[in-house]
């Protein structure tokens, strides 16, 4: 019995860690796409600015000639 009781053990402790993991893997996929949607929403904003930057440059010049 006591083989028998070990090897349960065993299994429910190898369960138990493959679950952690398996947990601990899926917080990091969350924060990498968290971080991905952040750049990308930066990027964005970054576009945008530089374009309105542009544009009043052109306007600027546009209004000189």
């Amino acid at each position: 019995m006591d083989s028998q009781n070990a090897s349960f053990n065993a299994g429910q402790a190898k369960g138990q860690a493959q679950e952690k993991a398996s947990n601990m893997m899926d917080k990091a996929s969350d924060a990498a796409h968290s971080a991905q949607d952040s750049m990308q929403q930066g990027g964005q904003q970054m576009k945008e600015k530089a374009q309105g930057a542009a544009d009043s440059i052109k306007s600027a010049l546009n209004s000189i000639n």
